[in-house]
């Protein structure tokens, strides 16, 4: 069995919450108490709904990360819809080969850092808002590309693309940063997908169809 560490001080809540979702539960919220006063019970049972589901949707549990020299973790929850090698892509400087991880609205929404290294750069593209799980999307759809540098000058680039429902990138690390595997590092609201672009002579761990947990499932393992 592969040790594990934790990259983050473990949450103090019972059920943990994301920040960014506490403007719409705050907002679902008040609107089912507003129902409930005015006795209107059917919106104020939608109201509790949406509230609960909300907070389903931020969720943001604790994970524990598996220490494998040259393990690259996968960057969020979800299912492997492609990998494949790529001669030439704007995210890598040459020959590559990408994972692509679709995320459902019932997914972990949480992204976490694939390797430890350095950020590099980051690129933030406006942009369409296609289905998540369709080719074009990681070309034409408004996504962040988030640039790292390993310790032995290898190069990955991990890019959250924003999907048909999805409107709103989080990212919360800056170029220069120091990070490390595992870590949390922005999310993607409702339903997205993640890219990874690994170096050519990688080893990739998963196949089509794989299901994937941000920070512990292992995609890839550099050379």
């Amino acid at each position: 069995m592969k040790p594990f560490s934790r990259p983050e001080a473990p949450s103090q809540s019972a059920f943990p919450i994301d920040r960014a979702g506490l403007p719409f539960i705050g907002i679902a919220a008040f609107a089912t108490a507003v129902f409930a006063l005015l006795g209107i019970t059917i919106l104020a049972l939608a109201g509790l709904l949406a509230t609960f589901f909300i907070c389903y949707f931020f969720r943001d549990p604790d994970r524990l990360t598996p220490v494998l020299e040259g393990g690259v973790v996968s960057p969020a929850d979800g299912k492997v819809i492609k990998v494949e090698r790529l001669e030439s892509t704007h995210f890598a400087k040459g020959p590559c080969q990408k994972v692509s991880i679709f995320m459902s609205i019932f997914n972990v929404h949480v992204n976490r850092i694939p390797f430890d290294g350095r950020i590099e750069k980051i690129e933030y593209y406006p942009g369409k808002f296609f289905s998540a799980n369709l080719d074009k999307a990681s070309r034409f759809n408004e996504h962040n590309a988030v640039y790292l540098e390993t310790g032995k000058g290898q190069s990955l680039c991990f890019v959250q693309i924003a999907g048909l429902v999805a409107r709103r990138i989080i990212c919360r690390i800056q170029e220069g940063d120091a990070v490390a595997r595992g870590r949390r590092f922005g999310l993607i609201c409702f339903g997205s997908r993640l890219d990874v672009y690994l170096p050519v002579d990688a080893q990739v761990t998963v196949a089509v169809g794989d299901v994937v947990r941000a920070g512990t499932s292992l995609i890839g393992k550099l050379t």
